[in-house]
């Protein structure tokens, strides 16, 4: 797509992403503060938070969002745009950072997208496509027919009418291939061409994604336990009952099903201490990071920073910067 500010980025934006705990607003902070520090003429950066419970007017502390001090040295986007009542998908995120990434570029400034909610950045990068939800009676006819043929056989017919995702898929893969032929089935398209549509509605985007990811899991798992201390002692469970007695809000909600929301929540309604809420949250805090981790592994492309290492990793966030923006450190 165009970019506003051709003449000094040959970059769209930079990516910070990284489980939960391991450094991402510190890092983002530093190569803001990089990039507008004197003597980098026409160069600043705003931040996109890319997280799917930092959008939540009214939750504060269990969200670690950004200090009142972060938030006024550097402009920030998209955090505390919606009432916990409302929800937020992954495709409005995409449509909003858009605008936003446009904006920035416009002023000539470097958008810095940061965050954890790795599907808000798939839908960024690379779409969301249309697939139409499960069908039980195709579902169910795929399965009698596969049932008498046998899975590879099954692979063979899906070969036929997509062979681009039968090339993906081993022929003994019953549940993909089943999928596909699902949907082939169900609507006279391929999962490919699905694919392909959602890829070519969006910007070509040049985003380098630079991942904080630790070596040691311990390092981590002691960072989640102090965080969601710190978090207790600033008053967590009383922002907790403040979203309760409003009256309105269940734990149903996609933003009281945010981690650590969830576990006080119930905690509340069914007695638990606050050492049991503690552990129950540090333990779901823990399962997050774990599937973000994965998630990022699957994600080749990324440039990792080792966030425990002996190096700040600040510092070499700020130089791949450089690597990128022609900028001083």
């Amino acid at each position: 797509m165009p970019r506003a500010t051709d003449a000094t980025f040959a970059i769209d934006a930079i990516a910070i992403v990284g489980p939960t705990a391991s450094g991402k607003t510190a890092a983002a902070m530093a190569l803001a503060n990089a990039l507008q520090a004197p003597g980098q003429a026409h160069i600043g950066a705003e931040i996109i938070s890319m997280d799917s419970a930092l959008v939540y007017q009214g939750m504060d502390i269990g969200t670690a969002k950004p200090s009142p001090e972060e938030l006024a040295a550097v402009p920030h986007h998209l955090i505390s745009t919606l009432d916990p009542l409302q929800s937020y998908s992954a495709a409005e995120f995409a449509r909003d950072a858009t605008q936003r990434i446009q904006d920035i570029q416009a002023r000539g400034k470097m958008p810095l997208l940061v965050g954890g909610t790795m599907l808000y950045l798939k839908a960024l990068l690379e779409g969301l496509n249309d697939i139409p939800a499960a069908n039980p009676q195709v579902r169910a006819e795929i399965q009698l027919q596969a049932a008498s043929l046998g899975w590879p056989a099954m692979h063979a017919l899906l070969a036929q009418v997509d062979p681009g995702t039968a090339a993906r898929l081993a022929p003994a893969d019953s549940q993909r291939i089943g999928r596909a032929l699902e949907v082939w089935t169900a609507t006279g398209q391929t999962l490919t061409s699905f694919h392909q549509s959602a890829k070519a509605s969006t910007p070509d985007w040049h985003i380098p994604v630079i991942s904080l990811e630790p070596d040691h899991r311990a390092w981590l798992h002691q960072r989640i336990a102090q965080r969601f201390d710190h978090m207790l002692a600033a008053g967590f469970m009383d922002e907790v009952r403040r979203l309760r007695a409003r009256g309105d809000l269940n734990p149903d909600l996609p933003s009281m099903r945010c981690v650590g929301y969830r576990q006080a929540w119930q905690g509340l309604d069914e007695g638990w201490s606050q050492a049991e809420i503690r552990e129950r949250g540090i333990f779901a805090t823990r399962q997050l990071a774990k599937r973000q981790i994965t998630w990022l592994r699957s994600m080749p492309s990324r440039v990792v920073v080792q966030a425990d290492g002996p190096q700040d990793p600040s510092e070499r966030v700020t130089a791949l910067a450089a690597e990128w923006v022609s900028f001083k450190v």
